[in-house]
């Protein structure tokens, strides 16, 4: 039996099955936690306005008192006040840091989180990131999906370094 748990939040286009979260996930495994993966259907008419209400609804409900991490990817990144209320270590690829909601969430942790992204996406900003914590990962070109253009083993490289930092954050953390 695992001696944690990891919670692992989805994006609205991006589920747990896609290789970021595959990829962490086995990383987590490795580092001794049990995974819990939550699957959604984000309604199409989900306006930001209530997609924090709504994400914090589908998160909250998974918590348990052996939740010890948070994985969250774009949307699910609207979990970042409910992490920083629980005082819950987490992990955000993609986070949605133009959303003010978001980094306010952020800004409130107490418990340490790994931001990751990349300089071609929009929802990302690096400086607003270094500011909110020591612990980010930026990855040159990267999408929303962390791919980068050129040869597939460019955007591989990319996914390698996602996994060698959650392994170092769980380790330290």
């Amino acid at each position: 039996m695992a001696d944690r748990q990891a919670i692992l939040i989805p994006g609205r286009g991006y589920d747990t099955r896609y290789p970021l979260f595959v990829y962490a996930g086995e990383a987590l495994r490795r580092a001794g936690f049990a995974l819990h993966a939550i699957s959604w259907q984000v309604p199409e008419d989900l306006a930001m306005a209530q997609a924090r209400a709504w994400v914090a609804g589908q998160v909250a409900a998974t918590l348990t008192e052996r939740t010890d991490l948070l994985v969250g990817k774009s949307l699910g990144t609207f979990a970042t006040p409910l992490a920083a209320e629980r005082q819950l270590p987490a992990i955000w690829l993609t986070p949605l840091l133009r959303v003010p909601e978001v980094v306010d969430g952020l800004r409130r942790a107490t418990a340490p989180y790994l931001l990751v992204g990349g300089t071609a996406d929009p929802s990302w900003d690096g400086s607003v990131a270094r500011r909110l914590t020591p612990n980010v990962v930026e990855i040159p070109e990267a999408d929303h999906a962390l791919m980068v253009p050129g040869p597939l083993a460019r955007s591989a490289d990319a996914l390698g370094r996602v996994c060698s930092a959650v392994e170092e954050f769980v380790q330290t953390s």
